[in-house]
């Protein structure tokens, strides 16, 4: 398994929509093609948004987003670690923490000293696992969290 930026495997952006899409969108009125079209500027360049696939070879395993914001109620906050996806066949043997820690090597890549995450309550005990500290919780119903990304 390796973990590529999305730039240099581009085939694999519909699949990556399509995960984040049905995870977390298909209740919000936000059609597919829409959501798709938000990884576009990823395929283009550099810096934040980003996007991140773990693949073995041409086989989707899971992947990440590095994006400007994740939660509307807070504006000040970037970037966020977002749309973290592992393959459910796949969970559990570390590949969304290398997912994370890729992640946060890119955000120090751009100068950022911290990363911040949005989750559901049921998910804490996995990010503060995975070294994240909550900083709020019940924000629009999510927790957020913050990390160093070195």
């Amino acid at each position: 398994m390796q973990i590529s930026n999305l730039r240099q495997y581009p085939g694999f952006a519909d699949v990556i929509a399509e995960r984040g899409w049905h995870a977390w969108w298909t209740e919000s009125g936000v059609p597919l093609e829409d959501y798709r079209a938000h990884l576009n500027p990823m395929l283009e360049k550099e810096g934040i948004p980003s996007a991140f696939v773990a693949h073995d070879n041409d086989r989707y395993i899971g992947s990440v987003l590095i994006i400007e914001n994740d939660l509307d109620e807070r504006p000040d906050y970037a970037p966020w670690i977002a749309a973290l996806w592992v393959e459910p066949d796949l969970r559990r043997q570390g590949i969304a923490a290398q997912l994370i820690a890729r992640s946060r090597e890119h955000a120090a890549e751009l100068g950022h000293d911290i990363c911040y995450l949005c989750a559901m309550a049921d998910k804490r005990p996995y990010y503060l696992k995975q070294g994240f500290t909550l900083i709020e919780e019940d924000v629009a119903g999510l927790d957020v969290f913050t990390i160093p990304s070195r």
